[in-house]
């Protein structure tokens, strides 16, 4: 897979989460759109956690340690060329590392996620 098809396969979904990142809760209006999105790529709550386990969290994690990083509002081009260049290298044992350490990466936002599998499962009506 080459960038471009990485951005067109998953580019507004990235975008879509990364406020999940942000040093703020997420609006109402991210949870809608993320849920909108999320839809349209057509995610199960197991694939919606591995991507965001295994394509988002090494990026953006580095962005909630980071002291000089943007933590209101991501710039979306730049956020994107690293999300490309992350997930093009995705393979083999970094892929296997990433998964073994993605708990760690992913601690200080999972009950972010939860809320968002939460109202997918809603909007979905598998959950009331």
């Amino acid at each position: 897979m080459n960038a471009q098809q990485l951005v067109d396969e998953r580019g507004d979904l990235w975008l879509a989460l990364a406020p999940l990142w942000l040093d703020r809760e997420p609006s109402e209006r991210d949870y809608a759109r993320m849920v909108e999105v999320a839809q349209q790529h057509d995610m199960t709550p197991h694939t919606l956690e591995w991507v965001f386990r295994l394509e988002l969290a090494p990026v953006l994690a580095r962005h909630n340690l980071s002291i000089a990083s943007e933590w209101r509002k991501f710039d979306d081009l730049q956020l994107m060329r690293q999300l490309v260049r992350h997930n093009l290298r995705l393979k083999g044992w970094r892929r296997k590392s990433w998964a073994l350490f993605s708990g760690l990466t992913t601690m200080m936002v999972r009950h972010r996620l939860n809320e968002l599998i939460n109202r997918l499962m809603v909007a979905r009506g598998e959950l009331s």
